[in-house]
């Protein structure tokens, strides 16, 4: 078929929006950062961050340990030095490290030191890994703030750890809250997180 000048115009326009859409939907941020804590159940913290606006994606998992590619099975037998922890990687000209500690307070008890809520043992104990000094810094006056805050009157004992290998948790753990709603439901208000969440910090803005 004999395409005339108007036709051949039309798919010219056509072709450049779907060149240009398709560039749109894969474009990425020109820089982004990770930041791994460690929080407890690590079903439990991951919503928090998913709903934050400049968080790019979220994977749970475990750090602290030094055997390599660690299973659940071998991080809950609670012979080693993993925790239950979550990878967040960020678009820093959208959400700053500084926020990502405000959301992460806002999941745990930062009192408890052996464990979390009902979680109780080496694998759930809270902790904030840094992967720099101002990383460090900027945990460590987090974590004082909240210290004179007199929101707690315990100690804030969560620690400040520097930044090990992370591996990725097996894929059923992976958004635990969408795959598993109702349970996770159950668990997260039997576990104490969800009262202990109102109570604290439910007049906070």
């Amino acid at each position: 078929m004999k395409r005339t000048p108007i036709l051949l115009l039309s798919c010219a326009l056509i072709a450049a929006c779907t060149i240009a859409s398709s560039q749109g939907q894969n474009s990425s941020p020109a820089e982004t950062k990770t930041a791994v804590f460690a929080g407890g159940c690590f079903w439990c913290i991951q919503p928090a961050f998913d709903k934050a606006n400049g968080v790019i994606k979220t994977v749970v998992g475990y750090c602290g340990g030094t055997e390599p590619n660690p299973t659940y099975e071998l991080v809950s037998s609670e012979k080693t030095g993993y925790r239950e922890s979550i990878q967040i990687t960020y678009d820093p000209a959208k959400i700053s490290y500084d926020r990502l500690l405000d959301i992460y307070w806002r999941q745990i008890d930062p009192t408890q030191a052996d464990g979390q809520f009902t979680d109780i043992g080496p694998s759930y104990r809270a902790a904030i890994f840094f992967s720099n000094d101002d990383e460090k810094k900027i945990a460590e006056t987090s974590k004082e703030k909240l210290a004179r805050s007199g929101k707690f009157n315990k100690p804030i004992a969560t620690e400040i750890l520097p930044a090990m290998k992370f591996y990725p948790a097996e894929a059923y753990h992976q958004k635990y809250y969408q795959q598993n709603p109702e349970h996770f439901e159950a668990f997260e208000q039997g576990s104490g997180r969800t009262s202990f969440h109102k109570k604290t910090w439910d007049k906070e803005p």
